[in-house]
């Protein structure tokens, strides 16, 4: 758990009422300064709060976040952090790349406004760590490209290598070996399993060199950059390599500080006979594109949106063409992958793939999702020039999902205030898992909403009201990778009534302006600043509004109002059928008379979103998702709602 300090206990303010220091709780807490968390510094993350008050007066605080670097045994050094990261909300949202590689306590303080000297804090520890270079040999780190026989080639890592802790590659960090084989035919050249590089004499009698065609003396290697970063860079000569023929090219790179980091990356190089310019091929959202060895990682839920670059002198293009091709591994033999040309892109065009003949291509998700037992699939371009064919393809394998966990909720059955545990112990993936997302819905799983998100495997929640006739609830959780790649998996419904009681007096107070509006328990947990807490009230409280706001017109109406004077429809509602009967002046009165009491409370509930932090995705759409259900009722929105 996060470490709680309370300053001071407690505080008479007035008569028949005393306010305590609040408590708070830091999400994730489980954390000490010889065990923090760990984050990569390319990673966005968030620390959010419970703050818990047990005070008769006003609930308001201020807020304030500090980070101190951490050594061993303390934390003593505050830092400054830059001005984008918001220090006084409840919670702590920190962009990739802000912290330096360290361990640092992260401490929030909570102060009562009414009473200074009522405070409490609590920290947590987090340690940033890095996340690993992508070794990439060409520009947009491209799969395949195609060489004539005479022209030379460019491996250049030190260039094109992104490091994602840095804005800049530095390329004088790391050690360079390249190795090269005969693609689809040979290993890679070895003895006894120790690789040969591009440039050792030893000769494999069972996997040739590359060079071993090549005429005349000399290695046609140039080995680029040997003073500040030695051979950071390759050039291999034309006429080194035998024409027809497919290479594959890998570059081995270790830190020179520490030989535990390395990375590795590939790219296959197609001779022939022409003088083919060289085109680049990567990703137009590059977070989109997760590079894993020869692959880039592909999420079936995704579309994937490419775009080409033409290196050097492009002069004379005639056609450009896209092709699809679903590979298969054929490791027994040659360790390589097999590639069948996917025949249906025809049939599909401008319905799964959109820009087949132009330099930026998309395929939608319903590619992957129909294909679902394909796990490697290659985009491939065709640049046709008047004098030459240059072809570039990048390669993509399937990112598998979270897999070997489950999920459960306890208790089965309560109100929107009661507290329900979420547990989704053992999920494994081999890139990490990121988060649980929690959606509900009542009888059309179409009309799911998100409820809650955690990045811990157990998390706590509040639910709204299920179904009117069986109060019956559906819950799905949503278990994503780093890489986004994501499992659902349903659990137990469970049964949630309205808490009546509750919000009828939430309602008169605000009503009525009640100076005890503080002892309600929903406005309690709305006074949280937690963005999960302050979502699930608002969702359920905003059902339950909107439910009372429609009887509210049917009495209405069937009391001779009409529908048009009183209601404002919604695009796509379904029409109000008016029923031509004497005007009711009481039911009038009666009605405007429940329309502002019910307007006051959403006047009063709006606030408590607009004062939340955005921190990530899931953050937007549960926060959308609540003002969505709070301002459905339009004829309940006034100015300060709007």
């Amino acid at each position: 758990m996060s470490n709680t300090t309370s300053i001071t206990s407690s505080q008479t303010l007035n008569i028949n009422e005393t306010c305590y220091s609040p408590t708070v709780t830091l999400i994730p807490g489980q954390s000490s300064i010889s065990s923090p968390m760990s984050y990569r510094r390319s990673q966005d993350f968030f620390i959010s709060s419970m703050i818990e008050f047990n005070c008769d007066g006003s609930l308001s605080t201020t807020k304030k976040w500090t980070v101190k670097n951490c050594t061993s045994t303390s934390c003593s050094f505050e830092i400054v952090l830059n001005e984008k990261v918001m220090t006084t909300y409840s919670e702590l949202y920190i962009p990739a790349r802000t912290l330096d590689y360290s361990v640092y306590q992260l401490t929030l303080t909570v102060t009562m406004i009414d009473s200074p000297n009522l405070k409490s804090s609590s920290s947590v520890y987090v340690r940033i760590t890095a996340t690993g270079i992508t070794a990439n040999l060409v520009q947009l780190g491209t799969s395949m490209i195609t060489r004539g026989d005479e022209q030379d080639i460019l491996l250049d890592p030190g260039t094109f290598s992104v490091d994602p802790d840095e804005d800049i590659f530095d390329a004088t960090k790391w050690k360079y070996t390249y190795y090269c084989r005969i693609y689809e035919l040979y290993n890679f050249p070895n003895i006894q399993g120790i690789l040969l590089s591009i440039d050792d004499s030893t000769i494999d009698p069972y996997n040739p060199s590359c060079l071993s065609y090549r005429s005349g003396n000399g290695t046609g290697l140039i080995f680029g950059n040997l003073t500040s970063s030695p051979n950071s860079s390759l050039t291999v000569l034309g006429g080194s390599l035998q024409l027809n023929q497919m290479y594959q090219f890998m570059v081995y790179m270790e830190n020179r500080k520490n030989a535990s980091i390395q990375a590795t990356g590939y790219v296959l190089v197609t001779i022939e006979v022409t003088h083919p310019q060289l085109i680049a091929v990567g990703c137009v959202i590059s977070t989109m594109c997760v590079p894993d060895l020869e692959f880039q990682l592909l999420n079936p839920t995704t579309q994937v949106a490419l775009f080409t670059l033409c290196i050097g002198t492009c002069t004379n293009l005639q056609s450009i063409k896209w092709n699809i091709y679903q590979g298969s591994d054929n490791s027994t033999s040659s360790n390589s992958t097999q590639w069948i040309l996917f025949n249906q892109t025809s049939s599909y065009e401008n319905i799964w793939f959109f820009g087949t003949n132009t330099s930026n291509f998309t395929a939608t998700d319903q590619l992957f999702l129909n294909n679902l037992q394909i796990s490697l699939w290659r985009f491939e371009v065709v640049y046709t020039f008047l004098s030459a064919i240059s072809t570039s393809a990048l390669n993509f394998i399937i990112n598998e999902p979270p897999a070997n966990g489950s999920c459960s909720i306890n208790p089965l059955g309560g109100t929107i205030t009661t507290l329900f545990t979420i547990e989704c112990p053992n999920w494994y993936d081999v890139d990490g898992i990121q988060d649980y997302s929690l959606y509900t819905w009542t009888t059309d799983i179409a009309q799911r909403t998100m409820i809650a998100f955690s990045s811990e495997y157990n998390f706590q929640v509040r639910l709204p009201a299920g179904d009117n006739e069986t109060s019956l609830l559906n819950l799905v959780v949503y278990v994503r990778d780093l890489a986004g790649s994501i499992t659902q998996v349903n659990i137990s419904s469970v049964n949630i009534i309205a808490d009546f009681e509750i919000i009828n007096d939430l309602i008169d107070k605000i009503t009525n302006s009640s100076s005890t509006i503080t002892n309600n328990p929903i406005v309690r947990l709305l006074s949280s600043g937690n963005q999960n807490v302050v979502g699930q009230m608002i969702i359920s409280l905003s059902q339950e509004l909107n439910q009372m706001n429609s009887e509210n017109l049917d009495k209405a109406i069937s009391n001779g109002i009409s529908a048009v004077n009183i209601s404002v429809s919604s695009l796509g509602s379904q029409r109000l059928q008016q029923i031509s009967i004497p005007l009711n002046e009481s039911a009038l009165t009666d009605y405007n008379i429940e329309l502002n009491s019910l307007a006051n409370v959403r006047d009063y509930l709006l606030p408590f979103i607009t004062n939340l932090l955005i921190t990530t995705s899931n953050s937007i759409i549960l926060q959308s998702t609540s003002l969505a259900q709070l301002t459905q009722a339009t004829n309940q929105l006034t100015r300060n709602t709007l």
